[in-house]
């Protein structure tokens, strides 16, 4: 009897320890900073509780919440839509036409999504620097351009790079998987088509891009995910510019940096906490109404 008491109790202590640490690092600091959202906090002195008063706050009378929320809209907005494309793009075209150096274009199109958000950040801080960059020197020598341009210095050209880095960054990701999904169309859609005298271009509206519905779904609500929490690219990017937080005139502060400059620059953790939520809160809508589309769709 003992053994067999045993024995049933083996599977419990076999996922004990994942349980464990979720439990210690992922559900405890979930609870914990749930809690800190409800007081007034700097990290040091003892904490005030102040119930629901930060957010009625963050969602009544912060304009900077609401820009950092306008701004990161608008950064995804443009951006995805570009990151689609251009990963689409290179995907059937690596797919159709260049079957011998695929395997190049792929390791080269994919190294800017595994370098690091740091070395990212230097390295379009330096191109578009206004004195130094490589790219004003470029304008000026071709004779574009007559003066330096300030491109970290104003709001729309500000956002632009920011916009060009983040394409630059994850559009190869985007490529990748497309071309996952192309690899699941079955070859005998195209040869049936091609027997009818369709053209490359009328294959890939009527049968590529609907075979790809399931990707495009997926990448689109994912990288909306990621996108509204947007951090260390532009804060990486303007921190070596200056040092000015959320850009010139705010123009590229996102929702995360506004948390994190809000908690461990201003140190009021409370309100951090607040924000961190509040952005929870906004994906939360967007992700169940995603997966309500979804489901309605199977259905």
């Amino acid at each position: 009897m003992k053994k067999i008491r045993l024995n049933k109790l083996y599977p419990y202590l076999f996922i004990a320890p994942f349980f464990l640490i979720y439990i210690a690092f992922s559900l405890f600091p979930v609870l914990y900073s749930f809690s800190i959202s409800l007081t007034k906090w700097n990290g040091v002195s003892e904490s005030a509780f102040v119930g629901f008063s930060n957010y009625v706050r963050l969602f009544t009378s912060d304009p900077l919440f609401w820009q950092s929320i306008l701004n990161t809209v608008i950064l995804i907005v443009i951006a995805i839509p570009l990151q689609v494309l251009m990963g689409l793009m290179m995907a059937v075209l690596l797919k159709d036409f260049f079957h011998k150096s695929r395997g190049a274009f792929q390791f080269i199109n994919y190294t800017p999504n595994i370098t690091t958000p740091v070395a990212v950040g230097l390295v379009f801080a330096i191109l578009f620097d206004t004195r130094v960059g490589t790219i004003n020197n470029i304008l000026r020598g071709l004779g574009i351009a007559t003066d330096y341009i300030d491109w970290l210095g104003q709001p729309v050209t500000a956002m632009a790079v920011v916009i060009l880095l983040l394409v630059w960054k994850y559009f190869g990701y985007m490529m990748v998987m497309f071309l996952a999904g192309l690899s699941g169309i079955p070859e005998e859609l195209y040869e049936a088509a091609s027997i009818d005298g369709a053209t490359w271009w009328k294959k890939f509206i009527n049968i590529t891009i609907p075979m790809l519905k399931n990707t495009f779904v997926f990448l689109i609500t994912t990288s909306l995910i990621s996108g509204l929490q947007l951090f260390a690219e532009p804060q990486l990017l303007f921190s070596r510019a200056g040092g000015l937080v959320g850009g010139p005139e705010k123009s590229c502060l996102t929702v995360i940096w506004y948390m994190y400059d809000t908690a461990f620059t201003r140190f009021d953790y409370g309100y951090g906490a607040a924000v961190a939520y509040g952005l929870f809160l906004i994906i939360l809508i967007l992700s169940a109404g995603s997966i309500k589309n979804i489901v309605k769709e199977e259905d």
